[in-house]
């Protein structure tokens, strides 16, 4: 009986901090709608037009992961993309962007590259 709940609540702990990183994460987003909409492009992408350019959550957080180099983004360093000469002016302010909101919040441990592509995928 003892080892059965030491396990409940290890799993109830576990499953507490996971729904709490996504919850971060979703929490960011906030800050993220100051430029992006979810249909509509604004100062940056919308997430629709975002969701589009990556495909998927994996290869977002991987670009996310590399450091989000201008060239290595589906639309601001891609020249085929019409939408390239707005995004790529606006790069070094996301990139500003990137470093305070995301890249110290992942290695403080707030939430993963991983969650935060899953929550710009979930729009």
């Amino acid at each position: 009986m003892k080892k059965t709940l030491m396990i409940a609540a290890a799993a109830a702990f576990m499953m507490t901090g996971v729904v709490a990183t996504e919850a971060v994460a979703g929490g960011l987003l906030s800050k993220c709608k100051a430029c992006h909409k979810v249909d509509k492009n604004a100062t940056g992408p919308s997430f629709k037009n975002i969701q589009a350019a990556y495909g998927d959550a994996a290869t977002l957080a991987k670009v996310f992961e590399g450091g989000f180099a201008v060239a290595d983004r589906h639309i601001a360093g891609d020249e085929s993309n019409a939408n390239y000469k707005k995004y790529h002016k606006k790069a070094k302010m996301m990139s500003s962007q990137y470093k305070k909101l995301i890249h110290k919040k992942v290695e403080a441990g707030k939430f993963t590259y991983q969650e935060l592509a899953a929550a710009v995928f979930a729009k």
